[in-house]
């Protein structure tokens, strides 16, 4: 019969394993972190393969030999806890905290300490990877290839020293508010978020009878729901909401707001368009702002210097002296934009760097071999109806008259044809000149009619403002020379002038169908180019290792 140990010798051995536990748990959860890091996969993720992140959370693991950054003696330390907070919090900045898995991590972190060391491990990594993924998608938008990502961007914070900073101190709120775009429109789209969000909740909003159309002064039975909309959407103050069901005052002057600021014709008419509108379900618009913040994420950083903005679905230009100015907008004024069936506006952002009074129209290839020449073919007398010459290589005028060899030229591509300025150039009496890949520029126009259609997508790609002389007023107001009298002569002058920038200033061809005024009114416009529905889409996606890709996109 074999003897058994004796106790006295198993009590050092007991010992002697108590005292290696942590070293081997430490080891073990090490051997983890680098497992998970090398394969740039976790299996908790929603969206397991985190390779767009791996090269900032291997640098993180690597200045700790892979130590733990949020698990301490006692579990989630309380860094790791603020952390996991801003990943709760995701949706006030237009984000879904389930891309975050902030509900697995919140889970398991309460009962961290009972988990083995893979497991914290495991959640250590987690954590890591989303915090990463979080603070990228706020500072650069969740998409890897979009309209602006070609565009360089001015080196930001070292996100792999903040993050490891933030995972010893408190400074997680503070690291995400730093590292958000810093612009007037983001704060008051986070704003209008919030509220909207609040607003969806509310199942008595909408809900009105569709029928026929009521002008002001009529009945109107379903005032009261009505007029209860109008105070949520902020629309109606609710001092002035009335107790009858007479459709006038007040309520008259509420649903004209409420049009304007749905893009809808301001004649407070209660037709199928307004009704429409005003029962839309309001996680539509909530959802546009949401795609609202994410193109300002796409944005580089501009700073503190005057700049233009051209929102295509707003068919408005508008011009700000600073990006983080709280006011309103310092210059505002009307656009005609690229058609949405075949000639769209791009989205695109280049620096303005000359404005030309006067300009010659050099017509583009496309519109001479698609339009123009096909004119000339039908009318000889075209080009002098239109004050239109030919040109040849090196500028060589050739003249107005149509002959079988021009018209040969012309076919071939070996010659142009160009407008020469004056008040009925395609061009206007002016043009801004902003190069890029797309032959984009903002001009004036002769069709001042265009201006007082509310749809105004009528151009080939180019921009037309509506007031040329004021632009180019506030574009040049730094060069004492260039006054307002002084750009209306050369408007009027004999010949072209070419006024280089002294300091070049940004111009953004946005797309945008959510806008929050100075005022906190949102402004809503019709999704012109679909792109809103494409974004929706791309994003639905989830993060693409290789980029998601929308059209437009280069």
């Amino acid at each position: 019969m074999k003897s058994r140990p004796h106790l006295a010798y198993l009590v050092p051995i007991a010992l002697l394993l108590l005292a290696a536990s942590p070293a081997v748990a430490q080891d073990t959860a090490a051997a983890t972190i680098r497992a998970l890091v090398a394969a740039a996969r976790h299996p908790w993720a929603r969206w397991p393969d985190f390779s767009p992140s791996v090269d900032a959370v291997g640098r993180l693991y690597a200045e700790r030999d892979a130590a733990s950054l949020w698990v301490d003696a006692r579990g989630a330390s309380p860094a790791a806890r603020a952390a996991i907070g801003q990943l709760l919090a995701a949706p006030e900045q237009g984000l879904d905290p389930r891309d975050y898995d902030a509900a697995v991590l919140d889970s398991v972190a309460g009962r961290l300490a009972a988990l083995p060391p893979e497991d914290r491990a495991r959640f250590d990594v987690l954590l890591t990877v989303d915090l990463v993924r979080l603070l990228d998608d706020v500072g650069h938008g969740r998409l890897r290839d979009h309209p602006l990502s070609r565009k360089p961007r001015p080196a930001g914070p070292d996100l792999v020293a903040l993050v490891s900073a933030a995972a010893v101190g408190d400074s997680i709120p503070r690291l995400v508010r730093m590292i958000e775009p810093h612009l007037a429109q983001y704060d008051r789209l986070r704003a209008a978020l919030a509220r909207y969000r609040i607003l969806a909740a509310d199942t008595s909003l909408g809900r009105l009878p569709a029928g026929e159309f009521l002008w002001p002064g009529g009945q109107y039975d379903s005032l009261a729901r009505l007029s209860r909309t109008l105070v949520a959407f902020g629309d109606l103050s609710p001092d002035s909401v009335p107790s009858g069901s007479a459709y006038d005052g007040p309520v008259v002057a509420a649903v004209r707001r409420f049009q304007q600021r749905h893009a809808l014709a301001p004649d407070a008419v209660l037709g199928p368009n307004t009704l429409a509108a005003l029962n839309a379900p309001v996680s539509d618009q909530v959802r546009r702002i949401e795609l609202a913040l994410e193109r300002l994420r796409w944005v580089p950083p501009i700073g503190p210097q005057r700049f233009l903005v051209v929102n295509i679905p707003a068919f408005q230009l508008v011009g700000f002296d600073s990006a983080a100015a709280p006011g309103p907008p310092a210059l505002s004024m009307r656009v005609v934009v690229g058609s949405a069936m075949d000639r769209r506006t791009p989205v695109l952002l280049e620096q303005l760097r000359y404005v030309e009074f006067l300009p010659y129209w050099n017509v583009p290839r496309s519109i001479l071999a698609g339009e123009t020449l096909p004119m000339i073919e039908w009318n000889p007398g075209y080009l002098r109806a239109h004050d239109m010459e030919v040109v040849a290589a090196r500028g060589r005028v050739l003249g107005d008259s149509v002959t079988p060899a021009l018209l040969r030229g012309l076919r071939r591509g070996e010659l142009r044809v160009r407008q020469r300025p004056g008040p009925g150039n395609a061009l206007g009496l002016a043009k801004f000149i902003f190069p890029n890949s797309e032959s984009v520029y903002l001009h004036g126009t002769p069709r001042a009619d265009l201006f007082a259609q509310p749809q105004r997508d009528f151009s080939h790609g180019c921009i037309s403002v509506e007031d040329p002389a004021v632009l180019a007023t506030w574009v040049l107001r730094d060069q004492p020379k260039w006054t307002s009298a002084e750009i209306k002569a050369a408007m009027s002058g004999a010949e072209t002038r070419r006024v280089p920038m002294t300091k070049l200033m940004p111009v953004l061809v946005f797309y945008t169908t959510a806008v929050v005024h100075a005022d906190g009114s949102v402004w809503f416009y019709p999704d012109l180019y679909g792109h809103d529905r494409e974004l929706a889409e791309a994003l639905r996606a989830g993060p693409d290792p290789h980029g998601a890709s929308l059209t437009g996109a280069k």
